[in-house]
């Protein structure tokens, strides 16, 4: 007897992305055996076709980010990547084609990050496109990073550069002109999950995240989780080179790039006399950190100061989707 029209497709598409513990996605659930010593560590991520991802975006690259975007917040608790669970939401009419691409991206990057396909569900939608991905990892126990443990007096650090996601959007919708290089719209296409830093850090710093909703409004995570207030300084926030340019022509970019999102970059809250060793573990781990403010005694708010040193008002923190 032949399978199903879902089941074929599954076959077809998924199966080559799953790994033993998926049983060959022949069954409900996936049985999965956790290293000895260590903590599972859970998150999970959505994506809308509209929302998240443009509609003519390379269906390779909504793979990749779907995964990245769940690889990331592993990153910002220390821990190493197991394994994830996908659901698929496709819109009614969506190529085999385009399913066929979008699984290749995941293949290029299961290989890349070391883990693979547990299981999940297939299902079609009048639209648009809904992706869900649930990552599984592991952290030794006491190294755990979380968003709590933040405290009066810690140093503020960010990973890589803020902005290029946000300003990658603008270039894709063509509100922005591109970089000759194409690295802003890869920058919002395909994040960096900066695992490695992540976990040569987890035991060092005292609270943690990725940027995904904006620097700014992020940070006021932070501040609530440890019940303190910060102080950010946009002079000394890293842009990249296809920022600075824009930033250049027109100084306005400046809170879009403060509160756009996309970034994926880690936000950590370390204790001032550990700033060598944090400096020394990024470079190991071939990550630069820029040290970006400070936290304060006070209300859980953010300050923020333009790059005259002069308070700087934003329109908004971050994004929201309510």
């Amino acid at each position: 007897m032949s399978l199903p029209p879902e089941f074929a497709l599954i076959a077809r598409h998924f199966r080559p992305l799953a790994g033993p513990g998926a049983l060959d996605l022949a069954d409900d659930a996936a049985v999965l055996e956790i290293p000895a010593g260590r903590r599972l560590v859970i998150a999970a991520d959505a994506m809308v076709e509209g929302v998240h991802y443009l509609p003519g975006d390379p269906p390779g690259t909504v793979g990749r980010k779907l995964l990245r975007v769940n690889l990331s917040d592993l990153a910002a608790m220390g821990a190493v990547p197991l394994g994830y669970l996908m659901t698929t939401s496709l819109a009614r009419g969506t190529p085999d084609g385009w399913l066929a691409d979008f699984v290749a991206g995941l293949a290029e990057d299961q290989r890349l990050f070391g883990l693979t396909l547990l299981g999940g569900d297939t299902t079609a939608t009048p639209g648009p496109t809904s992706l869900s991905l649930t990552i599984l990892g592991t952290v030794e126990p006491g190294k755990v990073v979380t968003r709590a443990g933040a405290r009066p007096g810690d140093d503020l650090w960010v990973s890589g550069t803020i902005g290029d996601g946000a300003l990658g959007l603008k270039v894709l919708q063509g509100a922005l002109p591109a970089d000759a290089a194409g690295h802003l719209a890869r920058r919002y296409r395909l994040p960096e999950p900066r695992l490695a830093l992540g976990q040569a850090l987890a035991g060092l710093v005292r609270a943690g995240m990725d940027v995904s909703d904006g620097l700014v409004q992020d940070l006021g995570h932070l501040c609530r989780a440890g019940g303190c207030g910060a102080v950010l300084d946009a002079g000394a926030v890293p842009l990249s080179d296809a920022a600075r340019t824009l930033l250049a022509a027109d100084a306005g970019l400046l809170p879009l790039l403060l509160t756009g999102g996309d970034d994926y970059e880690l936000l950590l809250a370390a204790d001032p006399a550990d700033r060598a060793e944090v400096m020394a573990r990024a470079a190991a781990s071939g990550m630069a950190v820029a040290r970006i403010g400070r936290f304060i005694a006070g209300p859980a708010e953010v300050s923020v100061l333009a790059p005259d040193g002069t308070p700087l008002a934003l329109p908004r923190g971050g994004w929201s989707h309510f």
